[in-house]
């Protein structure tokens, strides 16, 4: 253990409690952000599925809501037992979580405005999902969490799967569907991880 918390410097001697209640921190928080994520891709996926209004794209959206719920319940449940592993930190961890964020944000924004601009807006889910997936590889090592490298491999693969299904010349709904129920389920697959295993 090398770090107290997120907003101050590592600290190599950091009692036992203070990694623990570091490492629970941080599995909630992940837990948290990673679930809510699935849900926007949910959503995103429900767009594709028709109007709002519809059975289907309702029926995903409220089976979406609570699948987040229930990863945030797990997460934040007082009854949970602590985890089993202890992360273990590098130097400046919280400085390169904040670049690789950075990065992943400005990734994202270049992608739509590259496709927008080329006339290939339907490139979009995929692209942000590369993009996604790609950055939780060097979140597994800052973080100290082994499971984000299939994350980011799952999403990868996500993403491939998209650019193929553009290349043959779907529709962009059809791969909004597909692209965004396959990142929520990821996500969710991960954030219940989290939440359970830690």
């Amino acid at each position: 253990m090398t770090a107290t918390s997120p907003a101050t410097p590592p600290s190599p001697s950091a009692t036992d409690a203070e990694c623990l209640a570091l490492t629970r921190s941080l599995r909630r928080r992940g837990t948290l952000v990673l679930s809510v994520f699935a849900l926007v891709w949910a959503v995103a996926a429900a767009s594709g599925a028709g109007s709002a209004t519809d059975a289907v794209p309702l029926g995903m959206e409220v089976a979406a809501l609570v699948l987040t719920a229930a990863a945030i319940y797990l997460g934040y449940r007082g009854s949970a037992s602590p985890s089993s592993r202890v992360v273990s930190l590098p130097a400046n961890w919280a400085r390169g979580v904040g670049i690789v964020n950075s990065v992943e944000l400005v990734a994202v924004f270049a992608v739509i405005a590259v496709s927008n601009a080329s006339g290939r807006p339907e490139v979009v889910p995929a692209g942000i999902a590369l993009v996604v997936g790609l950055h939780f590889f060097p979140l597994a090592r800052l973080y100290d969490q082994w499971q984000y490298r299939w994350t980011a491999a799952l999403l990868t693969a996500v993403a491939v799967a998209g650019f193929v299904l553009v290349a043959a010349g779907l529709s962009s709904e059809t791969v909004r569907i597909v692209v965004g129920l396959g990142s929520a389920v990821v996500l969710w697959g991960s954030s219940y991880h989290l939440a359970v295993r830690g």
